[in-house]
């Protein structure tokens, strides 16, 4: 599948703006890919009782496969402080890292972290959790 990075950006960069970070005031923004092509978004969530939170990857994962997806090809993610910059590149946190890893188990499944539409970098998720403990190693 040939995949437009640009536009997976684009779209986490939108629902960003939707983002509830009143604690951190980091606003994140995650765009999901499934092989057939859907995407599914997902934004931060902040909850005083900071372990009930949810960071955008795992909301658009979630909501993914709460619709029956199971084939997934690729995310944006985006973060930044909630003025609306974005000046790093954002990865996702050694949870979603290990949700990531556990339902997005192709070795080709791409992590595209953004600054903007043009300036982006791709990792497998091999390369951003070598070694993950998955169902597998159970």
């Amino acid at each position: 599948m040939n995949i437009d990075y640009s536009a997976l950006i684009q779209m986490a960069f939108e629902v960003r703006d939707n983002a509830l970070a009143k604690y951190s005031g980091f606003t994140v923004g995650a765009a999901l890919l499934c092989a057939d092509e859907e995407v599914f978004t997902g934004c931060n969530i902040e909850c005083a009782a900071l372990s009930a939170s949810l960071c955008a990857e795992r909301v658009a994962l979630f909501k993914a496969l709460s619709e029956g997806k199971r084939d997934f090809v690729a995310m944006a993610v985006v973060g930044g402080d909630s003025d609306g910059g974005v000046n790093d590149f954002c990865p996702p946190c050694g949870i979603c890292r290990q949700v990531i890893a556990e339902y997005c188990d192709d070795p080709d499944f791409e992590i595209i972290l953004a600054r903007d539409t043009d300036d982006y970098i791709v990792y497998t998720v091999g390369e951003l959790l070598p070694e993950a403990f998955t169902g597998d190693k159970l």
